[in-house]
């Protein structure tokens, strides 16, 4: 039978043949099938494997008396087998059956099962073995309850939990110390102490200082085998701060800490060198000495500032962290890191308050609040003081180890030779940012000492004492990410040092690599340093005719990095390459349009467009129009010969634009005008004027060739190298054209100029054209024209409609994946209508409006979440519009079920998650309109629905009562009810009507045991906004050329 390939424990259970067999054995077939199946399942429990199947067959299985014969197995081997199975067996059984046992507790305790604390403390003093288990279960109920609940229990479960621990916890502790003090048993102390690290964060604060603990713990950190985990125990200890208190008892747990870390790790120890040789546990041991200074500094720092002798043992830890912070390894790092950002934040927010206080904004001083200010002023002094060494390690340390900025694009490879970045690595930059703005601080706190470092640094540099790639790069990231935080004369002194000792270093330096690594780093700091460019005319003209130079140096990265950096210092002092500087003959823009072939001349395309956008800042500048025009016509005179010379020769044979070079050379140019297009704005109108029409025939004839070769060749026509080239000159002319008039200001006289000549090359092409040989950029530029000059087109919305709705949705609805960039740019499209020409969509007829609608639900059930974000947006807009107009009723009586049936859809679906906080908008936006009376008709159908219900909320009620327990049959009426008539209650204030649909997504069993972070996005969202208030309120936090406003350069 069948049924015997269950004998074969090689591959994972057939599950559904199990389900089988045990109801063959259960049922009522013949004598000889249930005796089959009993064979069968006898033979299972004496296998020795066969409890490995166990996990597996309770998590699949929904028959009850398959998961019953589960249980047996299970119970027979840990009866009969248990002493006979390997170590890791008995290990991933425990842990099994204590996750079990967590989540019963979950669902039955304490409501259900009021004695279960007493009973497990009870099992414990039976025997150690049971006690280490029961350990093992407490410790994962603590991290279940306070760790892991967000997301996966409602709000009034967890508050039932922590409590009900918080009241029983004094027999748990009561178990911890009896351990601690009379078992011998390694296993179970360190179990112990594993349990009493997850309690340690939340019990009541007498438990842990007016009790003996704090004595016992010391006694365990000397003994090699404990020692992790007392130091995680004392790090969750120090963590804690609940006012003064308990001050002199954290004063005497520090003391006796250090005496004994002293005498285990002195403090001189080399920890780069110990933590590289270490072992696994002498690692851990460094990285957790980190976390409990960090975690004591952090909550307790000031209580060791009083005392003389409190204040030698601070120097003393502040010096162990100093030197682990200078161990390599990513995670250590980190958590020294992130102490030091808070620590000098702390130290330069005290002083800057000083040096600018916030009390002497009126004109006089008080003479008793300027006594209260000097005696706050010497104490900041002395503090100041205390800390002045320490910090000025500190600075070395963070100039040793400078993470690589975003800009700097030459690196070193895993075989020591200089390449260029391929990838970028986002922790480095994260960690860049944290490194850069402690920097800031400690800058701020002391100029002196961070300039004299500096140079100091850089000196070792040009005499070759201390050169290498690595230290050159670190010190110049350093310089240049501390831009902004000096006064500007102390800011030009120091640059005027550094700047000529790179070029120095440049001159002086042999070997292409060297060069490279030298050229990168002086890019990188001129590019930090606007505001000394602009005030220094001869460095900023020495810099940029250095760049030029660069830019014919052929290796990997460094034309990149120099077309980047013009790009950057131009867009920063652009008035000051428009003007006659003294000793000028001409403005430096016209020298360098004289000489701009030969500049450009090894530059690659895309470095070479890069190149004439800069210039295009350049031009953008010259406020008189006529040298703005003669200096654009001589920009653009190499394409626009190249452009002549090829319309020309098109005009005596077509065929002559067909030839791939000539296609290449096309689209060469047309993405040269859009990287001026972007600079320039407006004033790119004479250029585009010059080339529009002629450009507008060329994409009409591309297109057409395009439509000849997928007609011809079928559907891997489109895959072809040319067609693909020919449409990569499609999509340029569209992205040149929308550029220009997103940039371009004077809209409507703009608009109407070169909107109407689009019409039938673009809009009618689409509409003519295979759906393969459809480009998406044609959808998104005439959203652009919309959102550009909103009502203004409301003319030519019917026209947009006809041209690309039914085709372009034909497209995209026959499944999720095909054309993924027409699918996010139809939407926006639409979005642009229902925003700024929402009377056009009234006119529609309502078959057309369905098909809106459709496309809308559509959008939001997309699983990509840009789609589903559009489509939301989409929808919310449509919603407003349509409240507000005199059609109200009619679209709400076609749509409001609908569209509340599909919201509830996505919202209870796991794959939407990220959309919550616009379902949410949605559904109250429909709860709140049900409830003010604005829809006068009845939502219900007369016809199919015979009771009469007073007004449309009580029906909507029901609807949605209904509507939800048949989506959740696993729900009780009663909960489904409570949740619906919440809804209504709590419509009017979106926090409590989110926390309340949350509450329920995490009761529903489908949300339970997920991530739920996409739930709490917007908080977090909230919080990074926060963060960039905070960032913008201190000077020079945000390096001056990331600030978006123009920089006024007179």
């Amino acid at each position: 039978m069948a049924a015997e390939k269950l004998r074969d424990l090689s591959q994972p259970m057939d599950v559904p043949l199990l389900d089988a067999t045990v109801a063959a054995f259960y049922g009522t077939g013949s004598k000889e099938e249930r005796a089959a199946a009993d064979h069968i399942l006898r033979d299972l429990q004496n296998n020795p494997d066969m409890w490995l199947q166990v996990v597996h067959i309770l998590s699949s299985t929904q028959n009850l008396n398959t998961k019953f014969f589960a249980l047996q197995v299970l119970e027979g081997v840990i009866k009969y087998r248990w002493n006979a199975l390997p170590v890791e067996q008995r290990d991933g059984m425990k842990n099994y059956i204590s996750e079990v046992i967590v989540k019963i507790l979950k669902h039955e305790w304490p409501a259900r099962w009021k004695s279960f604390i007493p009973d497990l403390v009870a099992a414990a003093k039976t025997s150690e073995t049971i006690c280490e288990n029961c350990m093992a279960i407490l410790k994962l109920l603590s991290e279940e309850v306070f760790d892991f609940s967000r997301g996966e229990m409602t709000q009034q479960k967890i508050k039932e939990l922590k409590q009900s621990l918080n009241s029983e916890f004094q027999l748990i502790h009561e178990l911890c110390l009896y351990v601690l003090s009379a078992s011998l048993r390694a296993e179970l102390i360190r179990a112990t102490l594993a349990t009493l690290h997850a309690f340690l964060s939340w019990i009541p604060l007498g438990y842990i200082f007016q009790s003996p603990l704090l004595e016992k713990l010391p006694n365990f950190f000397v003994v090699p085998a404990y020692r992790n985990l007392t130091l995680q125990c004392l790090t969750e200890i120090a963590a804690l701060s609940f006012g003064d208190f308990y001050n002199a008892q954290y004063v005497n747990m520090y003391s006796v800490f250090m005496v004994q870390l002293q005498n285990i790790l002195p403090s001189h120890t080399n920890f780069l060198e110990a933590y590289a040789n270490g072992t696994s546990e002498e690692q851990a041991f460094i990285q957790n000495l980190a976390l409990f200074f960090t975690s004591f500094y952090k909550a307790h720092i000031r209580i060791l500032e009083s005392l003389q002798e409190n204040k030698n043992l601070l120097l003393v830890g502040l010096e162990y962290l100093i030197n682990i912070s200078y161990v390599d390894d990513t995670e250590v790092f980190k958590v020294c890191l992130d102490y030091w950002n808070s620590l000098v934040l702390e130290l330069f927010e005290a002083h800057h308050n000083l040096d600018s206080p916030a009390g002497n904004m009126t004109g006089f001083q008080m003479p008793m609040l300027s006594g209260v200010a000097e005696g706050l002023g010497s104490q900041l002094m002395q503090r100041r003081q205390l800390y002045a060494a320490p910090m000025s390690k500190l600075r070395q340390l963070m100039i040793c180890r400078m993470a690589k900025p975003e800009e700097v694009l030459i690196v070193e490879d895993e075989n020591g030779n200089i390449v260029r970045e391929t990838m970028k690595d986002n922790d480095v930059l994260v960690q860049y940012k944290i490194m850069r703005e402690t920097l800031i601080y400690l800058a701020n706190l002391d100029h002196e000492d961070t300039e004299k470092q500096m140079l100091r640094k850089l000196s070792k540099q040009l005499n070759g004492e201390d050169w290498t790639w690595n230290n050159l790069n670190t010190l110049c990231w350093a310089i240049g990410s501390i831009s902004g935080s000096m006064g500007e004369e102390q800011e030009n002194r120091f640059l005027v040092m550094v700047i000529r000792d790179l070029l120095n270093l440049c001159e002086i330096t042999k070997g292409k690599d060297n060069k490279a690594v030298i050229a990168s780093n002086i890019m990188y700091v001129v590019g930090q340093y606007p505001r000394f460019l602009r005030a220094h005319w001869k460095f900023l003209k020495t810099v940029v005719n250095k760049l030029f130079e660069f830019m014919h140096e052929t290796h990997p990265g460094v034309q990149d990095m120099a077309c980047d950096t013009f790009l950057k210092i131009v867009q920063k002092c652009k008035r000051k390459f428009v003007l006659v500087q003294v000793g000028e003959n001409e403005p430096f823009v016209s020298e360098l349009l004289t000489t701009l072939p030969a500049t450009i001349a090894d530059l690659e395309p895309h470095q070479i467009h890069s190149f004439y956008e800069s210039v295009g800042n350049m031009i953008q500048a010259e406020s008189d129009p006529d040298k703005r025009t003669e200096y654009l016509q001589r920009l653009m005179e190499l394409p626009n010969q190249k452009w002549a010379e090829i319309i020309g020769q098109a005009r005596q044979s077509v065929d002559f634009l067909k030839d791939p070079d000539v296609i290449r050379a096309v689209l060469n140019i047309l993405q040269t005008n859009t990287c001026v297009a972007n600079s320039l704005g407006t004033y790119f109108l004479t250029q585009i004027s010059l080339i529009f029409l002629d450009m507008l025939n060329v994409y009409r004839m591309y297109s057409e060739l395009i439509s000849t070769s997928i007609a011809q060749g079928g559907p891997y026509a489109s895959k072809t190298s040319i067609v693909k080239l020919l449409r990569s000159v499609k999509r340029e002319t569209l992205k040149l054209i929308e550029t220009f008039l997103d940039k371009a200001e004077d809209q409507q006289h703009i608009g109407k100029q070169f909107v109407p000549p689009m019409m039938d090359p673009v809009l009618g092409d689409y509409a003519r054209n295979l759906p393969d040989a459809r480009e998406s950029e044609v959808l998104s530029l005439f959203a652009t024209i919309i959102n550009k000059y909103k009502g203004a087109m409301l003319e030519e919305v019917p026209k947009i409609f006809e041209a690309v709705f039914q085709c372009t949705l034909e497209m995209i609805t026959k499944n999720f994946e095909d054309y993924p960039e027409h699918r996010l740019k139809f939407f926006s499209l639409l979005r642009a209508i229902a925003t700024y020409c929402f009377p056009a969509l009234i006119r529609l007829s309502s078959e057309q409006l369905k098909l809106v609608m459709d496309s809308i639900i559509w959008a939001f059930r997309h699983t990509e979440r840009n789609i589903a974000e559009t489509g939301l947006n989409l929808l919310l807009e449509m919603l407003k519009n349509f409240q507000a107009s005199e059609f109200c009723n009619q679209f709400y009586r076609t749509y409001f079920l609908t569209i509340e049936q599909e919201i509830f859809a996505v919202l209870t679906d796991t794959f939407h998650k990220p959309g919550f906080k616009l379902h949410v908008l949605v559904l109250q936006n429909l709860f709140c309109l049900v409830e003010s009376g604005m829809l006068t008709e009845p939502l219900w159908d007369a016809a199919t629905v015979p009771y009469p219900y007073p007004n449309n909320g009580m029906f909507i009620r029901q609807y949605t009562i209904k509507l939800l327990s048949t989506s959740f049959p696993n729900m009780i009426a009663a909960e489904v009810t409570q949740f619906v008539n919440g809804l209504f209650e709590s419509r009017a204030d979106l926090p409590s009507f989110k926390n309340h649909i949350r509450d329920f997504l995490v009761q529903s069993k489908e949300f339970s045991a997920q991530d739920n972070k996409d739930l709490y996005a917007e908080e977090a969202a909230a919080q990074r906004e926060r963060e960039r208030e905070r960032m913008l309120s201190i000077p020079g936090l945000i390096a001056p050329n990331e600030i978006q406003d123009e920089m006024v350069d007179s």
